[in-house]
């Protein structure tokens, strides 16, 4: 239900949500009339709620009252009761898998067809994997050099990019959970949009050896630079600027072409959320996502905390009960990660999103949630993993706009839809990020940051529909080179951030 002030999203909630400030003694509803001021974004009472009784949006118990609450009264994020997280060993399976998605007005984006074989590149990136952080300083200073003298001179080249990290050393190299920022690391290196080159920069003591990040058979002269085994500062930039042209003189050679759906892989976050993002930009997503499904085309949802209590939502859509095993495996591991860290899913929600009317954690999951669309889930990642299906997948990250960023790319996505209510510049060098806000004021702030602006859904003036359908076309551009996101316009690119839950010596 909507009305000119507020937006109540499903018959049992009994909380509606400001479209803008709203001022004390307003009447939002025939019968409601605000107590208080209530700031845009944040929940009105649309009934007289006791004290331990559910405050509901989305149909969901987003806990419980803390103290009384009055109809018209603005709750906010100090009066609710955080509610037991959602039992992951209930969980079933296969029981919402939903076949009749939206048809997508084109089944084809123009892109560059892998080497190795996957998904297709939306880039042409000469990338420099590192194997420590040590090698960062001098190959900083050559990957300037490259870009003033040699970029110049292949036209068909987009960039070049320094995959550097703080990973390599003075690290638990054996412990069990090193797997994860090795695998993000090596997968980081074969990233599509590198078009099966491999520039390997290590010093030579670390432990995180060459041997490590890559396959036996590419471990050559032709691919591999040691710092320790160069004379000297300038004999160590002559050997990087050396094999970087050889490199860049294969790539000048790649070519778009005409690529099905099936060859694009697109990956969804959202950060900077705010109450709106559940109404406007997630669903639009969404909607988008589920179009690319229906096409052929492979979408990456994630944040594992963002969906922990929807949980059950997602189980749900997964289509089998082998699938949902290792989407339980994941979520308990992940519970186990943040216990031990003493803390709980309920440190997930910053001050932004409580700014922007999330009251904790389950509203901002129900919200997020929305980006993954209605489409069957055929497959769960653990972080950094590359997909062996296509369709809907969910992809087992932390929810850090950066971290969850950096494993997306080492699974392949081509491109990343970042939806945001509050805003950030956050974008990555390896592949586009479009940026979709929820609100208009957002736009209005950031004209020349937000490429999509979502906010009209809340106002009425645009649908789910129309707004899903201008997110995908803006992907589809995007992708095929047709057009550059704001953030890859200003180069606008966030460090790359390794997950490492394993431990540091």
């Amino acid at each position: 239900m909507s009305a000119s002030l507020c937006i109540k999203i499903k018959k049992e909630d009994n909380v509606a949500v400001a479209i803008k400030d709203i001022k004390a003694n307003s009447r939002v509803m025939d019968d409601i009339v605000t107590i208080n001021d209530i700031p845009q974004a944040h929940k009105i009472a649309l009934c007289d709620i006791p004290k331990n009784g559910k405050i509901i949006r989305y149909g969901v118990v987003l806990g419980y009252a803390i103290d009384p609450i009055k109809k018209g009264d603005w709750i906010n994020e100090k009066m609710i009761s955080l509610p037991i997280m959602p039992p992951i060993d209930k969980m079933v399976f296969g029981i919402n898998t939903i076949k009749d998605l939206p048809n997508p007005p084109i089944l084809t984006w123009e892109g560059y067809k892998n080497p190795n074989g996957g998904y297709g590149g939306t880039r042409n990136i000469l990338g420099i994997s590192t194997t420590v952080q040590c090698v960062t300083g001098v190959l900083n200073v050559a990957v300037k050099k490259m870009k003033r003298e040699l970029l110049p001179k292949y036209p068909n080249i987009d960039d070049i990019v320094p995959i550097n990290h703080a990973y390599g050393c003075g690290v638990a190299i054996n412990a069990p959970e090193a797997k994860i920022p090795i695998r993000i690391l090596q997968n980081l290196a074969k990233h599509p949009n590198f078009g099966g080159q491999l520039m390997v920069v290590g010093l030579g003591c670390e432990k995180f050896t060459v041997e490590m990040l890559c396959d036996k058979t590419d471990i050559t002269p032709d691919n591999i630079i040691i710092l320790q085994d160069k004379k000297g500062f300038n004999e160590m930039i002559d050997a990087l600027m050396e094999m970087a042209e050889k490199k860049l003189n294969i790539l000048n050679k790649r070519k778009r072409e005409i690529l099905s759906l099936s060859d694009l892989l697109i990956g969804m976050q959202c950060g900077g959320s705010d109450a709106f993002s559940g109404i406007t930009a997630n669903p639009s997503a969404g909607y988008a996502s589920d179009m690319l499904v229906k096409g052929g085309a492979t979408v990456l949802f994630s944040e594992v905390t963002e969906v922990r209590d929807g949980i059950y939502l997602i189980g749900e859509r997964c289509i089998d009960k082998e699938l949902g095993k290792k989407l339980a495996t994941e979520m308990k591991w992940y519970d186990n990660y943040l216990e031990k860290g003493d803390v709980d899913r309920s440190a997930n929600p910053t001050p932004g999103n409580k700014k922007g009317g999330l009251s904790n954690i389950i509203e901002k999951a129900m919200g997020s949630i929305a980006k993954s669309g209605t489409a069957p889930i055929v497959e769960v990642l653990s972080p950094g993993e590359i997909p062996s299906k296509k369709g809907l997948i969910f992809a087992a990250t932390p929810a850090s706009d950066f971290v969850c960023g950096t494993c997306q790319l080492a699974s392949g996505i081509g491109l990343q839809v970042f939806i945001t209510g509050r805003g950030t510049p956050y974008g990555l060098a390896i592949a586009p990020v479009i940026k979709v806000c929820s609100r208009n004021e957002m736009k209005e702030q950031w004209s020349d940051l937000i490429d999509v602006n979502a906010g009209s859904i809340a106002t009425g003036d645009a649908t789910i529909e129309e707004i899903g359908i201008l997110i995908f076309n803006e992907i589809i551009d995007v992708a095929s080179g047709k057009k550059k996101s704001f953030s890859e316009k200003y180069k606008l690119y966030n460090d790359l951030c390794i997950f490492n839950p394993a431990p540091i010596t």
